[in-house]
């Protein structure tokens, strides 16, 4: 063996400035991350992967749950790739460990055709709503290109609309009581009240839209917020407001009896009562299901709502 070969025959690596010492309790919790990190550079780092062997592999699983052997590998892959050092030093810093193994990521990112990837700089610009500040923002297009990527990945398991985590954030506590409510118990009725009478007949006015006891029913903290409930849960996408009266209508004797209801039918000299409803659409029943009940619950016989007519194609 000569001075320009190692111990496996193969040609020696030029040394490179040491990495900084892995102290500290930051980076001692960090050690089974780094390590994959490690093995990540070793398939994208011709001069680690040129000594890939079983005996290297076997290391690369062991690092995960192993700090000692973590930290050995990291220093032998490191020693090379260098951008794991500054992964420490960033630990070590405080920045947190989520952002630092990203950014090494971006950095180790090269392809595996034995070419070593781009070197590149890391700093420390925070990170907000997943962008790095002081970076360039995603163009539409840019964002376009990731959503089609991310439909022709046969292996992801995330079902779950884009929309309901935004929803979870628009929504008041009250509503999503009121929509639980609808999905165990079914539509609900609503009353519009209307002038009556032969000049009813002819031209009816509304007296007062939209009166139910989604309020009551439901258990609100707010009851005088009902209708601007209503609007958001309609604007949302969660509710849809039926034209058609509910299937068993004697729900509705026991609305026209509340006194929101009869103080608008006395309001006027003829009144007249139109029976309505208020349903969830199909895309609420799933965030109900997914976001606001258990799995039992989720997975049990459910009343039915209507499907809006835009949906059904009438």
């Amino acid at each position: 063996m000569t001075d320009d070969l190692d111990k496996d025959g193969l040609p020696r690596l030029p040394a490179l400035p040491p990495l900084p010492a892995l102290t500290g309790p930051a980076v001692a919790e960090s050690l089974p991350g780094l390590a994959r990190v490690a093995g990540s550079a070793a398939l994208h780092t011709a001069g680690w992967g040129v000594r890939t062997t079983t005996r290297n592999w076997l290391r690369v699983g062991k690092a995960v749950t192993n700090r000692d052997e973590a930290a050995s590998l990291i220093r032998d892959v490191g020693s090379y790739v260098g951008a794991l050092g500054e992964v420490a030093r960033q630990v070590s810093g405080g920045v947190p460990v989520a952002t630092a193994l990203l950014r090494a990521g971006e950095s180790l990112g090269g392809s595996s055709n034995g070419t070593a990837p781009e070197r590149r700089e890391f700093t420390s610009a925070p990170v907000v709503d997943g962008q790095v500040v002081g970076s360039r923002p995603q163009t539409l297009r840019d964002r376009g290109n990731e959503l089609l990527a991310r439909s022709r990945d046969v292996w992801s398991q995330d079902d779950r609309h884009p929309a309901f985590d935004r929803i979870l954030d628009e929504l008041a506590p009250d509503e999503a009581r009121i929509l639980v409510m609808l999905l165990r118990d079914g539509p609900q009725p609503s009353v519009d009240i209307r002038t009556g009478g032969p000049i009813g007949m002819v031209n009816s006015q509304l007296i007062a839209p939209g009166l139910n006891m989604l309020g009551p029913r439901a258990g609100l903290r707010y009851l005088d917020q009902v209708p601007s409930y209503i609007n958001n849960l309609f604007r949302l996408g969660l509710v849809w407001l039926s034209r058609e009266p509910v299937r068993d209508h004697l729900e509705y004797q026991v609305l026209e009896a509340q006194p929101d209801v009869l103080s608008a039918m006395h309001s006027v000299k003829f009144a007249k009562v139109v029976r309505r409803s208020i349903h969830l659409t199909p895309f609420g029943e799933e965030f109900c299901k997914l976001a606001l009940v258990d799995e039992e619950t989720a997975s049990g016989d459910l009343p039915e709502h209507e499907a809006p007519p835009e949906i059904e194609g009438s």
